[in-house]
């Protein structure tokens, strides 16, 4: 049975203020932690019902995790999920997460994003919806997307509905908050940067690079004029779909962010 106190610290992690003063985030479900053991995350202790203990406890040796036994009980008090999952994890936030990146000049940037002239990567402006968020980093994750450039002011990455909603893809993604502009003038010219607008050339008939940055913007005003003037090929997603009542309006940043990376990947492999 878990103690109050630690019942108290472990809920009080659904805040970001206290994640910002523990450097502590929460983890819940058999496959997110699993992943989260498993990635160079350090796990602050595993809350488990004795059944997960006993079929997982190869991994909790190997890894040397500290694990708290919990009742059923005990689960329902601290989960943030509907249906309680009989694990949950505390996750220490990497040293130096949330300090916004700086970029004076090229190798700076190479530095802090090795590789990013050289491969594709996302920039999310302004997402504000944590399950948004999350999505795009299971997207990201799924497409091979390593990089994924965040605004300053978009949503938290240890954010529960953030974690939970990107299935462990956190894990394995680069998360990099910056000045957006500053990055895209630093690296202007020597990059393809793609962005999604409602009116552009479509992305299944224009050609597409095997690298640069795809911006997606944010969800209630998509790509802001700053950052419009360094988009070099502006993209379109076609609507092939009707009713009564015309077409739909637009697509979720989420579904807008899968659909142009897809067919980024398809025309190279």
């Amino acid at each position: 049975m878990l103690s109050n106190s630690q019942v108290k610290h472990i809920n009080a992690l659904k805040i970001k203020k206290y994640r910002d003063e523990y450097k502590e985030f929460i983890a819940e479900g058999n496959t997110l932690v699993a992943d989260l053991i498993e990635s160079p995350y350090e796990i602050a202790g595993v809350y488990a019902e004795s059944q997960w203990i006993v079929g997982n406890l190869e991994m909790i040796r190997r890894h040397n995790v500290p694990v708290f036994e919990a009742e059923p009980q005990d689960m329902d008090r601290i989960t943030s999920l509907t249906s309680p999952s009989p694990v949950l994890a505390v996750v220490k936030i990497p040293t130096g997460y949330g300090d916004v990146i700086e970029f004076p000049d090229t190798d700076s940037v190479e530095k802090a994003i090795p590789g990013l002239k050289n491969v594709l990567s996302f920039m999310l402006e302004s997402i504000s919806d944590p399950g948004n968020f999350g999505t795009m980093l299971r997207i990201a994750d799924w497409f091979g997307i390593r990089n994924v450039i965040c605004s300053e002011h978009g949503v938290e990455l240890y954010n529960p509905k953030v974690v939970q909603a990107s299935m462990g893809s956190v894990a394995r993604v680069n998360v990099v908050y910056t000045d957006l502009q500053g990055i895209l003038e630093t690296l202007k010219g020597s990059i393809p940067v793609y962005g999604t607008f409602l009116q552009g050339d479509s992305v299944y008939s224009v050609p597409l690079s095997e690298n640069g940055i795809i911006i997606i913007g944010s969800e209630a005003h998509g790509i802001s004029e700053k950052l419009t003037q360094f988009v070099t090929k502006r993209l379109f997603i076609p609507s092939f779909g009707s009713s009564a009542d015309g077409k739909a309006e637009s697509l979720n940043a989420a579904v807008a962010a899968a659909v142009v990376i897809s067919e980024f990947r398809r025309r190279i492999t």
